[in-house]
């Protein structure tokens, strides 16, 4: 009996191998050759066509027909085991030796099974995410973003893809939803290059597009000029997603989020770049998909608020004092609740230091996320991710996209610094003219940039474990997000 056993396990281990040994040798042959040929299929698409594979795993439709194939497959599997056993077994045995195999086979059954349903359930927690974050062109509607875009080489005549990214704070006692966190990435589509631009939460007087609707409501701007040259909190950048489509619903024509196109149009406006789509982050959501990942690591300069409010503004929360803070200190392990504050803590803050914390954050991020746990904990990730994203990206380009995340991670991330001394010492009036040629300056430094010839090795954590001086950045010039990020405890959340 026991050499049945371990002709049994041979015949699991290598499918067909078992019918071989017990003299089906035709059908053993078979199933051999239909293993090694799925096998080998797929290694060969893998290895010459990573397309393929990127585009079944963002297709709906390819991800269903994949969760069915690797049901029959499984269930293939444990068809050829039991079938295996039953040949391989000898005619007369004991009723414990038969009890034994049984619990054998069982056992081996159990082993593949399990791995099975954990690779059937990842597969349809990707469907189901993107399914639910991203829809097809047809099935969505946008008045901001490209239309006719080749889905097979999407960015042929896009030498820079221009991305708004959000960051929508709806918390529990605040009305409607602030966007706390507005930024553009700029991509080198070529290289995966990338600048971070960020704007400032208070910015008044944002422009709109000539063309657009919305330039006729504010022809000087997103403000109220009969209320002279003060702080117009209900004016501020963060109130826009909004105030626009409470004040003018369907101003701007069809679409799934007339407060991101507004934003986008203003962003593009200030800023004299083209932005094609949005990416919303519900900051609930990032929490939760930060402890989907065991958290982030970064480096702390100075203590920061644990909540905190000034009570300033349409829809903010009583005045409060912040109920703990982050202290400082290098490489500091964060769950999701204090990579959360420490992204968006400003009480006795900043801007400028809370919106460098923002990049440093997703710096860390993109860089510390290994495969193991992308693979090990897809499915919290996965259901973190459908609370989390909203975007206008149809689902026709997700393969594009992540070949050009793929760039990104492996490139240079720097941050455009503004001159806030110079162009905004406050929000009321920024000089966007004078920002607009700093950010054309910078991108086309950027541009002769040489693509890397392989991609950069990224530590697990930030790099800096002892105190360094804070590297001096000139107004108006990039500073690179590994130097910005560093441990640098002499500097204030100014």
């Amino acid at each position: 009996m026991s050499q049945a056993v371990v002709r049994t396990l041979l015949g699991a281990a290598v499918p067909g191998l078992g019918f071989i040994m017990g003299g089906r040798k035709r059908l053993g042959v078979a199933v051999l050759s239909v293993a090694v040929g799925l096998v080998a299929i797929a290694g060969i698409v893998a290895v010459t066509d990573p397309n393929a594979v990127l585009a079944l795993a963002v297709s709906p439709g390819r991800l269903l027909i994949a969760t069915s194939a690797v049901v029959l497959l499984g269930l293939g599997w444990i068809w050829v085991v039991v079938a295996s056993h039953k040949l391989l077994r000898p005619v007369s045995v004991s009723y414990t030796g038969r009890l034994a195999g049984s619990l054998f086979v069982g056992v081996l059954c159990f082993a593949i099974a399990v791995p099975t349903t954990f690779a059937a359930e990842t597969v349809m927690a990707q469907r189901d995410l993107v399914g639910s974050v991203f829809k097809s062109e047809s099935n969505s509607k946008s008045a901001t973003r490209p239309t006719n875009v080749n889905a097979s080489d999407p960015w042929a005549h896009t030498p820079r893809l221009n991305v708004l990214l959000l960051g929508g704070d709806s918390g529990k006692g605040r009305t409607g939803t602030r966007t706390d966190t507005v930024m553009v990435a700029s991509i080198d589509t070529r290289t995966g290059n990338t600048a971070l631009i960020s704007l400032s939460r208070n910015w008044m007087r944002m422009p709109f597009p000539k063309n657009s609707p919305l330039h006729a409501k504010y022809p000087d701007g997103y403000w109220d000029p009969s209320l002279g040259d003060v702080e117009q909190s209900q004016y501020y950048l963060d109130t826009m997603y909004d105030t626009i489509p409470q004040k003018y619903p369907g101003i701007l024509g069809q679409t799934d989020n007339e407060g991101a196109d507004a934003v986008k149009l203003a962003a593009s406006a200030a800023l004299g770049l083209d932005i094609s789509y949005y990416l919303q982050i519900n900051l609930q959501g990032f929490q939760q998909i930060i402890d989907a990942v065991g958290g982030i690591t970064v480096n702390i300069n100075y203590r920061v608020p644990i909540g905190g409010e000034y009570g300033l503004g349409p829809g903010a929360n009583k005045p409060k004092p912040p109920s703990g803070y982050l202290e400082p200190g290098p490489n500091q392990h964060l769950n999701g609740h204090d990579a959360l504050w420490f992204a968006r803590g400003r009480y006795g803050l900043s801007d400028p230091s809370r919106q460098e914390r923002q990049r440093c954050t997703i710096h860390a991020l993109v860089n510390q996320v290994s495969p193991v746990t992308l693979l090990t904990k897809y499915q919290q990730i996965a259901a973190a991710g459908k609370s989390l994203f909203r975007t206008d990206v149809p689902q026709e380009l997700l393969p594009a996209f992540v070949q050009l995340g793929l760039k990104v991670k492996s490139a240079a991330v720097s941050n455009i610094d503004l001159n806030s001394a110079k162009n905004f010492p406050n929000g009321r009036n920024p000089d966007y003219a004078a920002m607009r040629v700093i950010i054309q300056k910078a991108i086309t430094a950027q541009a002769t940039t040489k693509p890397a010839h392989s991609p950069a090795k990224r530590p697990s954590a930030p790099a800096t474990r002892k105190a360094t001086p804070k590297p001096s950045v000139t107004p108006g010039g990039q500073q690179n997000l590994n130097d910005a990020c560093a441990y640098h405890p002499s500097t204030a959340g100014s």
